[in-house]
């Protein structure tokens, strides 16, 4: 398993290794000492999936507080571009962002820390999104930035009149608004 940083504290490219033969392939997405080893000792306690159509824009979510959750994301099928924007206030990087291609194709994962609003869209037919979260969701601290904030500028790769978002996503604020 690689770890690779990105240009924002925390965040964490996660390449694992793919052992191939002629029956497919298999690969350990999670293995708890080898996190342990680059420092990530978050107890994951919940494994969610999600399926999405072409166009879907999920996020930007956050838990807020205490709630705040630290996520293990991946891709069982298809391809997204995954989001991660810092809102972590006295951070050097706050309000900056990585996009990350995530693929069943790659077999990344990435790892977000708490403190991160995420989201993602799908550039593929269809995907399948797994992710692992540290604490339980918790509708009360539930939060989120609006996808097309102008401040964050994000290239979701998705042409503007196929974009698919729930009611609940578009009604999100700026950064400026959400995070206070």
């Amino acid at each position: 398993m690689v770890f690779t940083k990105t240009s924002i504290g925390g965040l964490l490219i996660v390449e694992p290794a793919v052992f191939n033969d002629e029956r497919g392939f298999f690969v350990v997405k999670y293995q708890k000492n080898l996190f342990k080893e680059v420092g990530i000792e978050n107890e994951f306690v919940q494994d969610n999936l999600s399926y999405s159509k072409f166009g879907t824009i999920r996020g930007l979510h956050f838990q807020k507080l205490v709630c705040s959750q630290a996520k293990l994301v991946s891709v069982a099928k298809g391809k997204i571009l995954d989001v991660a924007v810092d809102i972590r206030k006295g951070s050097k990087t706050f309000g900056k962002f990585e996009a990350i291609g995530l693929s069943d194709e790659n077999k990344r994962s990435f790892f977000i820390p708490d403190g991160f609003a995420h989201g993602f869209s799908v550039l593929s037919e269809y995907a399948i999104v797994t992710y692992k979260v540290d604490k339980y969701y918790d509708k009360e601290n539930e939060s989120g930035i609006i996808y097309n904030d102008p401040a964050l500028n994000i290239n979701w790769q998705i042409p503007e009149d196929q974009i698919i978002i729930s009611n609940k996503d578009l009604q999100y604020k700026s950064l400026k608004e959400s995070v206070r």
